[in-house]
């Protein structure tokens, strides 16, 4: 980061998007003069990443849209943002045409990066078990993704230290599978995820039964 800040000093935003292991490691190496201008886009992201390393008042975004190579970016729903950098981040992915939600509170800003994390989870993990698209996991395998949802929302209950409103988390789960019905379920990150959901329940106490039922067939 040091050759970053001598070319340029004072950015008006910093974005920090990296791997899900790496983040701590990141936040801990930001220079003290962008410690006000960092904004960060994470899956699996919740407050107590950014609280618990001494950032304080990011910016962060929850990104619901996908660029891969050779294909246009795909919306699924708009993506919501709160902090300082807020407008800035709308205005420039205005410019090409993703949508932006500003949230205005703290409080609606972790709801939006809870059901990120419920989306992501329950997609990729169920995808371990029933493969497909987001559509089929939904239509044809009900049963299994309510039941690792479930599961999931009990471990970011326990992250976040406070009682989920799961009826609105689900019927948001509904509303970004309805964005993208051909989105598939396992990405390349689906292991590592269930792994890490496993851990978080062990520390926790938390007995996820589904998902150490997944855990275990996929070896």
């Amino acid at each position: 980061m040091r050759q970053a800040v001598e070319s340029m000093p004072n950015p008006d935003l910093v974005l920090l998007a990296v791997g899900e292991n790496d983040l701590q490691a990141s936040i801990a190496n930001v220079p003290s003069q962008w410690q006000e201008k960092i904004s960060l886009l994470q899956n699996e992201l919740l407050p107590r990443d950014w609280e618990n390393s001494g950032l304080t008042n990011p910016t962060v975004i929850s990104v619901w849209f996908e660029k891969k190579k050779g294909q246009d970016v795909k919306v699924l729903i708009p993506s919501p943002v709160h902090g300082k950098g807020a407008e800035l981040i709308k205005r420039a992915l205005a410019t090409i045409g993703i949508p932006v939600e500003i949230k205005l509170t703290a409080e609606e800003m972790e709801f939006e990066l809870v059901l990120k994390n419920i989306y992501i989870l329950t997609t990729n993990i169920a995808g371990l078990e029933c493969g497909g698209n987001v559509e089929y996991l939904w239509n044809e395998q009900n049963v299994l993704a309510r039941e690792v949802a479930n599961e999931i929302m009990d471990i970011q209950a326990e992250l976040t230290g406070k009682r989920l409103d799961r009826d609105k988390l689900m019927e948001g789960f509904v509303k970004a599978i309805n964005g993208d019905t051909a989105h598939m379920c396992m990405g390349r990150s689906a292991r590592a995820r269930l792994s890490r959901a496993i851990a978080i329940a062990d520390d926790a106490k938390l007995a996820v039964p589904k998902l150490r039922s997944i855990l275990k067939n996929v070896g």
